[in-house]
């Protein structure tokens, strides 16, 4: 979707106070949120988040207890920044056990700083004793390691945080 279009939406969003909107254009789909208190929106200062279907490149909220995943159009001070900023999260396909390393001798998939595309795979999920490698599904590059090795993940959490071309 073209970065033009997403900037006009957030305009759009801060300056009608909307919690959330979703445009659908041929295949593809886009949605977004702003932070909500209580199920409240929020004023014009908050900036909203964007989830990008398909694939699994959903920038939400994190769950409780997870570093915040994704820089959605924030800044380190909670300021605005322009649209083209966004980076978007890589989640977690199932619940499981999140490994960076094809075994435990072996250097880890991606880094940050790693170039990656589409098909990349980016770590490896332990479900019910099958192991299941993840791919990027998005090119770019990885911005933050958002989970850390062994550790338990649930479906839909961010994982890395990923810079698009």
């Amino acid at each position: 979707m073209d970065i033009d279009k997403v900037k006009e939406l957030v305009r759009l969003m801060v300056d009608n106070e909307l919690s959330s909107i979703s445009l659908r254009d041929g295949g593809e789909e886009i949605t977004l949120k702003r932070p909500t208190e209580n199920g409240v929106a929020t004023g014009g200062t908050m900036s909203p988040q964007v989830a990008l279907m398909p694939p699994q490149l959903a920038m939400m909220p994190a769950p409780p207890g997870v570093p915040e995943a994704v820089v959605a159009l924030r800044s380190e001070s909670g300021t605005a920044m322009p649209a083209d900023d966004v980076t978007v999260a890589i989640e977690s396909p199932m619940v499981g056990t999140f490994y960076s390393a094809p075994n435990p001798e072996a250097g880890p998939f991606v880094e940050v700083g790693s170039r990656v595309s589409a098909s990349t795979v980016v770590c490896i999920i332990e479900a019910m004793k099958v192991f299941n490698e993840i791919r990027a599904e998005v090119s770019g590059t990885i911005e933050k390691l958002l989970v850390t090795n062994q550790q338990a993940v649930e479906y839909g959490q961010p994982l890395f945080s990923v810079r698009p071309d």
